[in-house]
């Protein structure tokens, strides 16, 4: 059962951002616990929260709050219509500041991680803020890579071989950034997987527990 779901809006200037937000049954006085922040990709914008429970993180945790065991607050906002995350960096800062500010969350502890459309916005938000972020996760991604010289937390990138929404080499020219200024970040490439790696590598791997431990 969901412990803790929250959907709700923030207003920041004129803008409003849904979200869905758990926790553990079991948050105990005193106790900070790390975040996992999730960012869909473009077929779940929109006003349509139940959109964003469809994949991945939000999809694992409202099913168990405590998906494999891992103790964590896990915050999923939804883009609106007709834009992408790289147009709402403010309003993502501000959103993930007053979950912090509500709840029992190790600031030290916030992870980022996205699929497609949120890769992309996962590659920006932690170029942007750079110091905000304890690792990252970005799938099937791009962004600027020459920005990329900036990312000095660990990552791990997945991307399909095959993928032709959004092509391998987005994810391998930020991988290879990294690597030429010795960062730390691990890429795992799906031979066989078209666009949708982010199953594989929610559901098959170690990813969420790498996220918070």
């Amino acid at each position: 059962m969901v412990a803790f779901k929250k959907t709700e809006k923030t207003t920041v200037a004129t803008t409003e951002l849904n979200y869905i937000l758990t926790a553990p049954d079991d948050v105990k006085a005193g106790e900070k616990l790390p975040l996992i922040v999730f960012l869909h990709g473009a077929g779940e914008r929109g006003d349509d929260i139940n959109k964003v429970g469809i994949y991945c993180v939000p999809k694992l945790f409202m099913a168990n709050p405590c998906h494999k065991g891992v103790r964590a607050y896990t915050l999923s906002p939804q883009c609106p219509h007709n834009t992408t995350w790289i147009d709402y960096k403010k309003e993502l800062i501000s959103l993930i500041d007053k979950i912090i500010g509500e709840n029992q969350i190790d600031k030290k502890r916030v992870s980022l991680c996205g699929i497609s459309m949120g890769g992309f916005g996962t590659w920006e938000m932690a170029m942007t803020y750079s110091d905000r972020f304890y690792k990252i996760a970005p799938l099937c991604g791009g962004g600027m890579n020459w920005r990329a010289w900036s990312l000095k937390m660990p990552i791990r990138v997945y991307h399909g071989r095959r993928d032709d929404v959004v092509p391998i080499c987005q994810s391998e020219a930020m991988v290879n950034s990294i690597k030429v200024q010795g960062g730390n970040v691990e890429f795992t490439v799906y031979d066989d997987l078209s666009h949708n790696c982010w199953d594989r590598a929610f559901e098959e791997t170690d990813l969420i527990e790498w996220l918070v431990k």
